[in-house]
Formats: structure tokens, sequence, C-alpha cells
């Protein structure tokens, strides 16, 4: 029977194993670029916004008109067109004046830039939130293996101390001390489960991955975070300038309202339509040829309110920029700050700390199973022992997503 159950537990294992990827951090990446549908669907408006720039590029077609007879009431004949009937045809082009194509081509690629820096700003977002929800997902794995290994050895507990309580060698509130000791294990577990379901749901959403993802870390990996970096306020702003998608759009937008604003002005300016026209009865003569020329009389309309609205939007792009300059240097010193704290605090911890937190664990639990401390010294020693390696992951869990941040906030991996 227990080589029956033995077998089905190693097939239930084997199942979870091969239901779930082993990846790093580096793997996420791969797979979130070619898989992930928002990044792919994105694509289809940088596409659209090129196609613009090759409609900008094209003129109206030209118009072809045609005067034939319908009915002759001096012969009673429809459609009498022939050597002795009368007909006309024209053919006009419109002749775009004061620079519109060309500034509405300009206008056009300054936009499809835009939607690319869109695109960029979308994977920026995207690819922080991968790598938050990955280095969350990988350190509360290490707080449940730690819960975990404790449950298990306060439920071998409790099912020795039932039997022994039934048998009245132990009194009873030995057994609901160990019992609440377990329930509080059991709510700090759920916690870390809950949150740790949350993120694994982004990640599998970011990758489009219907398995679950099991992020790795090494030593080598982490230890990247801990280096220490100087505080240049400037040279990192310089950064964040040159490769922030968001400032850059910033800054595009500002193009943008110029070009509309010389756009806008060359609108004002009346388009020519030129024409050829041939009358073979309706002219001073027969079988007349012509060239037209039309052009709108500029009186009334000479688009002043688009080209207000279009210098107010100007205005407001370049306000929009100085308060983002002011919000980026902020946004750079509050989030350098926020890591450097954390590798402060997280190089105050001895080296050996976890190894003698270990040798420690190991000896309160033997010496409890050899009697030789009481329950009470077990439990608050197993309370504290939890508190402190919790506190310990996520001082690393801090530091990390803090350095993650600050890369995001400059758009550059410094870590």
């Amino acid at each position: 029977m227990k080589k029956l159950i033995g077998l089905v537990l190693l097939l239930f294992l084997n199942q979870v194993v091969f239901g779930q990827k082993i990846v790093t951090v580096k793997d996420c990446e791969n797979i979130f670029l070619e898989n992930n549908l928002v990044l792919l669907a994105s694509h289809y408006n940088i596409d659209a916004s090129k196609a613009l720039i090759i409609q900008a590029r094209i003129w109206d077609n030209p118009t072809f008109t045609a005067d034939l007879n319908a009915y002759n009431p001096e012969k009673e004949k429809y459609f009498y067109n022939g050597s002795q009937g009368a007909k006309s045809f024209g053919i006009e082009q419109l002749i775009y004046l004061g620079g519109k194509k060309r500034n509405e081509v300009k206008l056009a690629q300054a936009t499809a830039k835009q939607t690319e820096l869109e695109f960029d700003e979308l994977l920026r977002t995207l690819k922080f939130q991968l790598r938050k929800s990955f280095y969350t997902v990988y350190f509360n794995s290490k707080n449940l293996e730690t819960i975990d290994r404790q449950l298990s050895h306060i439920e071998d507990l409790i099912s020795s101390y039932s039997v022994q309580t039934q048998k009245g060698n132990l009194p009873l509130k030995d057994l609901v001390r160990l019992q609440s000791l377990f329930l509080n294990f059991k709510n700090d577990r759920i916690e870390v489960v809950n949150s740790t379901i949350e993120e694994q749901a982004n990640l599998k959403l970011l990758l489009n991955e219907s398995e679950n993802v099991v992020p790795t870390l090494t030593d080598i990996d982490f230890e990247k975070y801990t280096k220490e970096i100087s505080l240049d306020a400037k040279v990192l702003e310089n950064i964040a300038i040159e490769s922030r998608p968001d400032y850059l759009q910033q800054q595009k937008n500002i193009e943008i309202n110029e070009l509309n604003i010389k756009y806008q002005k060359s609108l004002a300016i009346p388009d020519l339509t030129l024409g050829l026209a041939y009358a073979q009865r309706g002219g001073a003569f027969d079988n007349q040829k012509n060239v037209t020329l039309g052009i709108p009389l500029p009186l009334w309309n000479k688009n002043k309110g688009n080209i207000q609205v279009a210098k107010a939007l100007l205005e407001q792009s370049k306000v929009e920029k100085q308060a983002f300059d002011l919000q980026l240097q902020t946004e750079i010193a509050s989030n350098w700050n926020k890591w450097n704290e954390s590798r402060k605090n997280y190089q105050l911890l001895n080296p050996k700390i976890n190894a003698d937190f270990e040798m420690v664990y190991k000896g309160i639990l033997e010496n409890f199973q050899k009697r030789n401390i009481s329950l009470l010294e077990f439990t608050d020693f197993m309370e504290s022992y939890n508190q402190a390696a919790i506190q310990m992951n996520e001082l690393k869990k801090k530091l990390v997503l803090s350095g993650e941040e600050f890369n995001n906030t400059i758009n550059k991996d410094l870590f």
C-alpha cells in the first residue's frame, strides 16, 4: 500500500514539474518579446501610421467632366451627339500651393515617429511589470519554502502531541499552543500565496503562457544589485532624456505642434485648379480647345481659428515638457534614494547570518525533541525564526525591486 501511495505521489510530482516552466529573467524577456499579445497588436499601429505617410504624399485625382446632349427637340432625337450635335469635355487637376503637401508629409512622419515612441513606452512599462512580477514570485517562493518547512515540523509535533494528550501524558494546553502556532504560520502562508497567485497571473498574461512560470535567480545575478553607484544626477538625467520614450514623446509633441502651425498656415493659401477643356459647339467657334484656371478668393476663410488652436497646443506642449523635466528629476532622485537605502540595509546583514540561523534552528529543533527546552521556548523561537527569515528575504526582494525601478526610471540596465 505504501509503495502504491509513493508511486501515485511520484506521478503527481512529475505532472507538476512538467506543468511548469523554469526560466531566468532573460528567458522571460525573450518569451515576452515574441509572444506578448499587447505588443503584437501595437505593432499594427506603427504600420498604420507609416501608411499615412504614403497617403500624405499622394495628390488628389484629376477630375474629368463631360457635357453631352440628352435630347434634340428640333430633330426629336435622344443623345444626338454626332457631327451635328454638341458635346464638351474637360479635365482638371488641383495644384497645391504654399507647401501644403510638404508640410502634410512632415506632419505624418512626425506622427509616425510618435507612434513608435508610444510603442517603446508600452514596452518599457510592460518590461518593468514583467521583472517586478518575476522577482516577486521568486522571493515569495523562498518565503513559502521557509514557512512550509516549519509547518511540516509543527504538523509532525501536533500529531505526536495529539497521541500523548489522549493518553494523558501531556497537557492539552501544549497541544493547543502548537495548533495556534500552526494556524499563525498558515495565515502567513495564505498572504504569501495570494500575492504569488496575482503576480503569477501577471507573468502568464505577459508571456502568453498557460503553464506556471518558475523564476530562478543566481547569486551572481543578485549581487549586481548590491554594487555601489555614485549619484551624479545630471548624468543620470541625461541618460533618461536620451532613452526614455515618454520624455522623447514630450519633445516630439512640441515638434508636431510646430509642424501643425506651418501646415495650418499653408492651408490658408488658396490652391490652384488647372485644366483643359474641349467644346464642340459651345464656344466662340466650333471644336474650341481651352485652358482653364481656378483659384478661391481668400476673403473670409483664412483658417485663422485653426492657426490659433495650433499655436495654443504648441504653448501647452512646451509647458507640459517643463513639468515633465521637473518630474523626471524628482523621480530619479527619489528612486535612487530608495535603492540606495535598500542596499545599505541589506549590507548591514552579516554574511553568515543565514548559516547561523540554520544552525540555531536545527539545534533548537533537536533540543526540543530531546525535551531539553520547554514548549514555550520552542514556540517563541519558531515565531521569531519565521519572522526573521521572511524579513531577510524581504530585504533582498526590496533591494532587487528598487533596483529594477531605478532601471525603469532611466530606461537603462545599471544592474
